[in-house]
């Protein structure tokens, strides 16, 4: 895991994998927020930013795909990650398309889970690594290769 703790937002209606959620999550070092529908998850993702966002994909009121999108086009740095009770290639499919970073299968593997999270915060952090080395060159300031 990095150094630095990452924020994070699990948007999830079912109480008792929300806590599991959070637990598994809290003990490795992230630091955790809650939402149980979506118009709540949105409204914490606008007031505070988070590096990742857990979403179910069946949610009460705006379905989890809805919130994905707005969570895409609002906040695309973050990395979002559907998790679905409802398993299907059309959900996979489209959750990929409306910028899911990953899809994941309730119950959720908790050893599972933290690896794909720590492959998506890394490839996160080398995209931000090369978008700095790319200003760093437009600016004229030169690159700094750590050998």
């Amino acid at each position: 895991m990095l150094n630095e703790k990452a924020e994070v937002i699990i948007i999830e209606d079912d109480e008792e994998i929300l806590e599991s959620l959070k637990e598994i999550l809290q003990s490795e070092g992230y630091e955790v927020d809650v939402a149980t529908d979506g118009e709540e998850g949105i409204k914490k993702c606008r007031a505070k930013p988070f590096d990742l966002a857990l979403l179910d994909i069946k949610l009460p009121g705006m379905d989890g795909t809805r919130v994905l999108e707005i969570l895409h086009k609002e906040f695309p740095n973050m990395i979002k990650i559907m998790i679905t009770g409802y398993p299907s290639l059309e959900n996979a499919v489209a959750s990929l398309k409306k910028g899911a970073d990953a899809y994941l299968m309730k119950p959720v593997n908790p050893s599972n889970l933290l690896k794909v999270i720590d492959e998506k915060m890394n490839e996160r952090a080398q995209r931000k690594m090369l978008r700095l080395d790319q200003n760093n060159r437009i600016s004229g300031f030169p690159s700094q290769n750590v050998s």
